[in-house]
């Protein structure tokens, strides 16, 4: 573990809702001067954390990665001087995470510890400025005052070249996974492609989020530490003695311009695109099938730590912009002290993101995907000093390169016996969408 030494922390929240409007953005109160790597974020529908800046950094790998970076977390607890006036989940000391995919993976995962945080959370707004009062303030925002609005212009297009596989040699990678669970040796397997985006300028992270704000609403928009997103599935929320989970597997494109929908029986009925897609999506025993590996991977990591677990018996439809997914919510009561990310780390990989059984479809990953995941698929998302937090799965993201023009995109799908390599093809031209968008595709 690679870890700057835990800092003595000063901490102070405000109550700062008098002096935000309610339909403020929240993106809209970072300074200009923030660097990119430095933007946190967390926001669904108008509430969640921003934060800018940086006091403290822990880096961690391997197996021990997830213990690591909670031991590092507590440290810093332990000797942080905090004065909280609101006392919500998010609010106080806070530190933002990333985690890779794999505990053999070269890429490190991250805890942050931001140097000022503005959070709201069903009408109450707050900003809490975090300083090392051991070292010299190197705040970015010194008065406070310093707001930019997106660049009016718009995102400068950007280049997408091929990552590690071409999309034209995606479904022969697929067909060999399709195999290989015929042959007995996983039941289901995520598989995932990497595409390399290219700007003419340096990628602008702040116009990123704004856009996907915009257009994903619905989605938990994170950035950490360079990694940018908008993810459909939480992973694992912790609130107030409440644990929550959820669960997406199987998915279908919802069509800009969808043929008339008519009944199987009306004389206008000429194919399958004349029936509603989640009508289709709902009745897949494909899609059914992968989403119940799912949910039962994440119910049956929960049981030990929960009381009055919530498995629902159906999925939902989830309605997103380019798609559509089957969802599950699982709740519980917690009926122990593990925090957040230890529950995201019992949790990681569920079946949703690596496959069943778990070990062998991960050893299937490595060896189809010729890729190094890095932090995509890995947990995302931010805790308190208390342990509360929200840690979402990174999907629909991108990593920056070290050349700050480039970034690269994932996108992946769950592949069972049932699968159609054409089709998983399309499911991550699809997925691949909203970054593209993002980025001014």
């Amino acid at each position: 573990m690679t870890v700057l030494a835990p800092p003595r922390l000063r901490v102070t929240t405000l109550d700062i809702t008098s002096a935000v409007a309610d339909e403020t953005d929240l993106l809209s109160l970072v300074p200009d001067v923030a660097a990119p790597t430095t933007l946190c974020s967390w926001l669904r529908e108008g509430d969640g954390l921003v934060a800018w800046g940086r006091v403290a950094r822990c880096e961690s790998s391997g197996p021990t990665r997830f213990s690591d970076a909670e031991s590092w977390w507590q440290q810093v607890c332990a000797v942080a001087d905090v004065v909280d006036g609101v006392g919500a989940p998010g609010s106080g000391l806070v530190t933002f995470g990333s985690f890779s995919f794999a505990g053999d993976s070269g890429h490190r995962s991250r805890l942050v510890v931001p140097e000022v945080v503005i959070g709201r959370r069903e009408g109450r707004v707050w900003r809490t400025t975090i300083e090392d009062v051991g070292a010299a303030s190197s705040r970015a925002d010194a008065a406070g005052a310093a707001q930019a609005a997106p660049d009016p212009s718009g995102p400068a297009a950007t280049v997408i070249a091929r990552g590690s596989v071409s999309a034209q040699q995606w479904p022969e990678v697929i067909a060999r996974a399709i195999s290989r669970i015929a042959g007995g040796e996983v039941d289901k397997v995520v598989l995932a492609r990497d595409e390399l985006a290219t700007s003419p300028t340096p990628i602008d992270v702040r116009r990123v989020l704004q856009r996907l704000v915009e257009r994903y609403d619905a989605t938990w928009t994170f950035a950490v530490d360079g990694l940018v997103g908008a993810t459909p599935e939480m992973l694992v929320r912790r609130w107030d003695g409440t644990v929550r989970s959820r669960v997406l597997a199987g998915t279908v494109r919802r069509d800009t311009h969808p043929a008339p929908l008519v009944a199987e029986d009306h004389p206008d009925f000429k194919d399958e695109h004349h029936v509603d897609p989640r009508l289709r999506l709902i009745s897949s025993e494909k899609d059914l099938e992968e989403h119940a590996y799912a949910v039962r991977s994440v119910s049956e990591a929960l049981a030990p730590h929960c009381r009055d677990l919530v498995v629902p018996e159906e999925p939902f439809v989830l309605k997103l912009p380019d798609v559509y997914h089957l969802a599950s919510d699982i709740s519980g009561t917690q009926a122990d002290d593990a925090t957040s990310l230890r529950l995201a780390a019992a949790l990681h990989p569920s079946a949703a993101v690596c496959g069943t059984p778990a070990r062998p479809a991960a050893a299937l990953i490595a060896e189809l995907e010729t890729m190094d995941r890095g932090r995509y698929a890995g947990p995302v998302g931010w805790m308190d000093s208390a342990g509360e937090g929200d840690w979402g799965i990174a999907l629909r993201c991108g990593e920056l390169c070290s050349d700050p023009r480039q970034m690269r995109l994932f996108a992946g799908g769950g592949i069972v016996a049932a699968s159609d390599p054409e089709a998983e093809l399309a499911e991550t031209e699809i997925k691949l969408a909203a970054m593209r968008y993002a980025l001014g595709g």
